[in-house]
């Protein structure tokens, strides 16, 4: 027999709460950030930044670059970049049709890809990078270029690119480390650049593996850039020349006798000649990468990491040494599966391909 309910005596009505707006402001960006508009495999413009120079290309659906150009990075200050931009952008649209522009930076990067919210080497502090350069270009050629500008960290650019077109191809979890003057890093998950809450994931570089080390350009101390970098190799490389040290002859004798001269090419050619003490520097740097790349599997656990920028020109010399002190370092080890660990394969162009390849909505 069914028991009867006793009817609920109705409570006050409650007013409905007005929407916070900046709740509602940023449930707006994020619904854009995750919002992907692919526009096409036509040619698109990218620009790698750097502190030196400024590289572009046209890039097709397929990863090639079919037109290059490079000029000297003219000040560190945004206008005359950008102008450089603009340029370089100009020129190329001048003969190809492009669908889009990527513009790849060295810093931070809002998560809406429009600006540098810091650059060290560039001095830029929320610098509107996307919104100056299309500017430009318009102020240039009447017109924009493209349906689409973005901008996004140079290391992220590399690793998108290593992972549509080079190592990483066939990854669905890749990360990138770019050892150039510091180190850069990029995060791949099932077809998506991780760019984090902020827009500011993967800078691996600053880390922090040695508290109270070495002092890092970011304001910390012991920084993983600070031991495992191309800064590293050249500053380990000169200290060794400086002490007088008989095994550093043969790097002396390649810097005139003077041990500020000694540069990180000069250190991977005398490690490829077979030179001691530069193949030991190398193992130096590459124990403090496997040390990191340790970290980064416990914290991430990519199936592939791929180690890119000019100091992984040394090879073997530099990754034999990485991958040893990974195995000892991994957390675990014995009884999980090991990363794959792989040399870059796009070289200086990375950064420009993946730029552009971005900016036509994948990623």
């Amino acid at each position: 027999m069914a028991t009867a309910r006793t009817p609920r005596t109705p409570g006050p009505l409650r007013r409905r709460r007005a929407p916070d707006p900046r709740r509602v402001a940023l449930q707006q960006r994020l619904r854009q950030q995750t919002r992907r508009v692919f526009i096409g495999d036509g040619p698109a413009v990218g620009v790698d930044i750097g502190g030196t120079k400024v590289a572009a290309g046209v890039v097709d659906g397929e990863g090639r670059v079919v037109a290059q150009l490079r000029r000297e990075t003219p000040t560190t200050s945004p206008q005359g970049v950008e102008d450089t931009i603009a340029e370089v952008v100009e020129e190329l649209a001048a003969h190809h049709d492009i669908v889009s522009v990527g513009i790849g930076a060295a810093g931070f990067v809002d998560a809406e890809r429009a600006n540098v919210l810091f650059a060290p080497h560039l001095a830029w502090r929320n610098e509107p990078l996307r919104e100056a350069v299309e500017r430009r270009v318009r102020a240039r050629l009447g017109r924009r270029v493209g349906r689409r500008t973005v901008v996004e960290n140079d290391a992220n650019a590399a690793a998108w690119a290593e992972y549509r077109f080079g190592a990483g191809r066939g990854e669905s979890r890749l990360v990138c480390v770019t050892m150039g003057t510091g180190i850069g890093g990029g995060i791949v998950t099932q077809g998506r650049v991780v760019r984090g809450r902020y827009g500011i994931a993967g800078e691996f570089g600053h880390m922090i593996v040695v508290p109270g080390g070495h002092r890092c350009e970011c304001g910390n101390r012991g920084c993983w850039e600070q031991y495992a970098s191309g800064n590293a190799l050249v500053r380990e490389a000169r200290e060794l020349a400086r002490s007088n040290s008989p095994v550093a002859h043969h790097l002396l004798e390649l810097a005139g006798g003077n041990p500020e001269a000694i540069t990180g090419p000069m250190v991977t050619d005398a490690a490829r000649a077979g030179d001691p003490a530069a193949v030991e520097l190398f193992e130096d740097v590459g124990r403090w990468l496997g040390i990191g790349v340790a970290n980064l599997a416990a914290a991430l656990d990519p199936g592939t990491i791929v180690i890119g920028g000019g100091v992984s020109d040394a090879d073997e010399l530099l990754l034999g040494p990485c991958r040893e002190a990974y195995r000892r370092t991994l957390t675990g080890r014995g009884f999980r599966p090991e990363l794959t660990i792989s040399r870059a394969s796009l070289g200086p162009a990375a950064g420009l391909v993946g730029a552009a390849d971005l900016s036509r909505g994948w990623g």
